[in-house]
Formats: C-alpha cells, structure tokens, sequence
C-alpha cells in the first residue's frame, strides 16, 4: 500500500469552507478512483492560517496515475483551489506503508 501526502493552506477565515469543499468534491473523486483504498484529512491551525494535511492510501504506485495523472509526484489540484489556498505546493510526498493496524 502506497501513502501519497499533500499539505495546504488557507486563511483561517477559509476554515470551513475549505473543509466543506473538501469533502463535497475533492473526497468523492478520490472514492471513485480505481485502486483507492481510503483517506486521512486533517487540519490545524498555526500562526493565524488553517493548515491542511491529507493522507491518501493506494494499492500500488501504478494505480495512483488514475487519480494523479503519469506525473504522479505532481500535486493535483481543482479550480475551485483558487478561491481558497494560499499557495500551491508541485510536488506531494509518497510512502510504502509497511504497518497499519
């Protein structure tokens, strides 16, 4: 199983209705993908901004192109990110998961 993990950030104002976002049309999209297993999103707050981290667990690094795209070390992101980040990391970071109980 493979861990992909992005971070984001928006104002703090943005808060909720990143979260709702979030969960209205970023998490559904991740559902339907072929090869997705689940999801961890969380978020914290730190110096006056809303701090986002979102863990998505894959079957293997070749099913991720499903979602990703062939570049899958690239962030993806949808228009609608626009309204909300602050900045647009390129890159996401990629684990094995050895463990997970």
């Amino acid at each position: 199983m493979i861990a992909r993990i992005w971070e984001g950030r928006t104002k703090l104002e943005h808060l909720e209705a990143y979260t709702e976002f979030m969960k209205i049309r970023a998490i559904p999209d991740y559902k339907k993908t072929d090869g997705f297993i689940k999801l961890t999103f969380m978020s914290s707050i730190h110096n006056e901004l809303a701090c986002f981290k979102l863990i998505t667990f894959w079957e293997n690094f070749e099913v991720i192109k499903n979602f990703a795209g062939s570049d899958i070390e690239k962030a993806k992101y949808y228009a609608e990110d626009k309204d909300f980040l602050i900045d647009f990391p390129e890159k996401v970071a990629h684990y094995e998961v050895f463990a997970d109980e």
